[in-house]
């Protein structure tokens, strides 16, 4: 969940979660919906979901520690995004969508960047997605279709839609190359299939999930850097240890998944499932590792929840708090880094934004 830096407007409150004991934002180790207090069950959806949809992340509680509050998502139509007069169009980042077509579209048409049938209006505007397209939400192959379709008409158009690779496209692969195979994990027996449905795998995303995808995803780079600027999924310096270019991650993440082991693949969904990297001391100078290394003056992620990054979640001793409301991106690491991950998984906002930020 990513989340501004500043206090937002007033929101409204979702039902109190301090009955509720629930595991923190975590991957590979634990359930990701709510325990509750013995004899107590999580309330349900207030709405009906598709048929064979896990409500995770934005439908149950999340958050161990005091009130989560709901963002209003009603984005307001934007004209298109300006244009140069010459040279590269408007760059733009996503952060984590986890299947929240709805709530993705939306982000885009506020942006100017579709129109309201869905279609490319952006002319040579640069869109990035920084990864994590799929589980925990209702539509995740509906975003992948959504980013692949826009790909083609954004090139079309003198501009460009890519995309990263993100530790869920990682876990999605898995579950369908591997499904129980078992993996070392180094905390014992592993699978891709329980990791994935611990995190929120959808049963309708697996069903249609098509070789066309499976190989989109396959060949999506991990790392880039477009104006100065670092793009990478999981704000973990493991990056380095796949190369010290990002031509030779990006190789070297396509050689480890075109070989089709399962640990080797275990052992980089591992890898770039690790967070918090950049967040507390000593972070400026990871931000920087992976700076020197790679090129740029300024890192982007996603992955991590921005009230996660900010330790402003909640109140460890049960009282009323102000937790923060997520508005946009949060920059921290000394200037250094630019989180992007909105928390749409935990009622929070999908983050769509042009950089520079001051734009």
């Amino acid at each position: 969940m990513t989340q501004g830096a500043g206090q937002g407007p007033e929101v409204e409150r979702t039902a109190t979660l301090r009955d509720f004991r629930v595991p923190a934002y975590v991957h590979e180790s634990g359930p990701y919906v709510p325990h509750t207090q013995q004899g107590e069950s999580a309330p349900p959806a207030e709405e009906s979901y598709p048929e064979a949809y896990t409500p995770t992340q934005r439908d149950l509680p999340v958050i161990n520690r005091g009130d989560t509050l709901q963002v209003p998502v009603e984005p307001a139509p934007a004209a298109p995004a300006a244009q140069p007069a010459a040279g590269p169009g408007p760059l733009f980042v996503v952060g984590d969508v986890h299947g929240y077509l709805d709530e993705l579209m939306a982000a885009l048409r506020e942006q100017g960047l579709i129109d309201d049938a869905g279609q490319w209006c952006a002319g040579t505007t640069r869109l990035w997605f920084l990864g994590d397209f799929t589980d925990r939400g209702p539509d995740g192959i509906g975003v992948i279709d959504l980013v692949m379709r826009l790909s083609a008409e954004a090139a079309a158009a003198g501009g460009y839609c890519k995309a990263l690779m993100g530790n869920h496209e990682l876990l999605l692969l898995g579950a369908k190359r591997f499904g129980d195979t078992p993996v070392n994990s180094g905390a014992g027996t592993a699978t891709f299939q329980a990791a994935w449905l611990l995190n929120g795998g959808q049963k309708t995303d697996m069903d249609r999930l098509q070789d066309h995808h499976l190989q989109w995803m396959a060949r999506l780079d991990a790392l880039e850097e477009v104006d100065g600027y670092l793009l990478v999924h999981s704000d973990t310096t493991a990056y380095l240890d796949y190369g010290d270019s990002i031509e030779a991650v990006n190789d070297t993440v396509r050689e480890r998944l075109t070989r089709n082991d399962a640990d080797e693949c275990w052992d980089l969904f591992r890898k770039l499932t690790k967070r918090f990297s950049f967040r507390d001391e000593g972070g400026a100078d990871a931000v920087r590792s992976l700076l020197d290394t790679y090129g740029g003056t300024r890192i982007v992620h996603g992955h991590s929840p921005i009230p996660y990054l900010l330790g402003e979640v909640g109140s460890e001793d049960g009282e009323e708090s102000n937790d923060p409301v997520v508005e946009g991106p949060h920059v921290y690491a000394e200037g250094l880094a630019i989180a992007m991950d909105g928390g749409v998984t935990m009622a929070g906002k999908l983050l769509v934004r042009q950089l520079p930020l001051e734009h």
